[in-house]
């Protein structure tokens, strides 16, 4: 079968939501993807969408999406990938595209391989045997959380004595959470060092409501935690990253942030929360969740290919 297949322009970002979403209803059973999630990922910086970008169209029909950008400047790539399930043949043309500028963008940084990553719920539209003969695996599982919340549920918790939660409500404050951000989360695996300005980038500052955001000090420690949330998904109130310095995780702030979180979402009249955590976490973050009421809403793989 023809497919005419193009790079994508920030313009295509209503045709890549509608297709992300009709890939949401196969996998998950309801579309999950929204608009300005789309035009952030068309407008990373370090996506040049003339030659990081693919569309496949069938006889005008979008049908396949792939996106590709680097931000370790080695060898370490990440890629998006999404396609019809009748439309394998146009997935694999897409596959060979994003697969040979991997290389040449890890070649251009001066690395001799790309380690390619790329996201796929576990049971994607995607035929992953496919790509399995061509060298990928999976390397890592995630869960994405959610639970429910009410105001009657969910009252704001009250710190105990010697901690203190403040909004993000400056600069300084901003700083203060990218720094918090890159401790806790610099022994993650796949964590990339970001500087201040490409972290904003990452979080989508231009639309983020910085009143969502939280950080946790205590006498002793200082600034020591931190919560960043968004509400401006459809489909529930997301808790984007949650971050706690080592010293400090025995003294409850993960759990005071969660806590806040849920009863600001619950009085913005939002009735569910949800968060991604990876299941390999060794912070303790999974039983934090759990011990908080969240459940697992679905489930996603990271899948790997090393290319020479």
């Amino acid at each position: 079968m023809p497919y005419l297949v193009r790079p994508a322009t920030l313009a295509d970002a209503p045709a890549v939501t509608e297709l992300l979403n009709q890939v949401d209803v196969i996998e998950i059973g309801r579309p999950e993807t929204d608009l300005g999630t789309v035009e952030a990922d068309l407008k990373h910086p370090e996506t040049d969408l003339a030659q990081d970008s693919w569309l496949a169209f069938d006889e005008g029909r979008l049908v396949a999406y792939a996106l590709l950008w680097d931000e370790s400047g080695g060898e370490r790539v990440d890629v998006d990938h999404y396609v019809l399930p009748d439309h394998q043949e146009a997935g694999q043309r897409l596959f060979t595209a994003l697969e040979t500028r991997a290389l040449a963008r890890a070649r251009g940084n001066g690395a001799e391989r790309a380690v390619v990553h790329l996201h796929l719920n576990v049971a994607p539209t995607l035929d992953t045997a496919l790509i399995e003969k061509r060298g990928w695996s999976v390397v890592r599982r995630y869960h994405v959380l959610h639970r429910p919340v009410d105001p009657e549920a969910n009252p704001a918790p009250v710190p105990p004595s010697g901690v203190r939660l403040r909004a993000c409500a400056d600069e300084a404050d901003r700083r203060r959470v990218h720094e918090l951000y890159q401790a806790t989360f610099a022994e993650h695996f796949d964590f990339q060092p970001r500087a201040y300005e490409q972290w904003l980038h990452d979080i989508d500052a231009e639309g983020l409501d910085w009143s969502l955001v939280w950080i946790a000090s205590t006498e002793e420690h200082g600034d020591a935690g931190f919560l960043l949330a968004r509400d401006d998904r459809e489909a529930m109130g997301w808790i984007r990253s949650l971050g706690v310095r080592g010293e400090a995780r025995a003294l409850g702030l993960g759990g005071l942030l969660l806590r806040h979180a849920f009863a600001v979402f619950a009085g913005r009249g939002r009735e569910t929360v949800g968060l991604g955590v990876d299941t390999g976490n060794t912070t303790g973050a999974p039983g934090l969740y759990a011990r908080h009421g969240m459940t697992v809403r679905y489930a996603v793989d990271t899948w790997e290919a090393v290319l020479t």
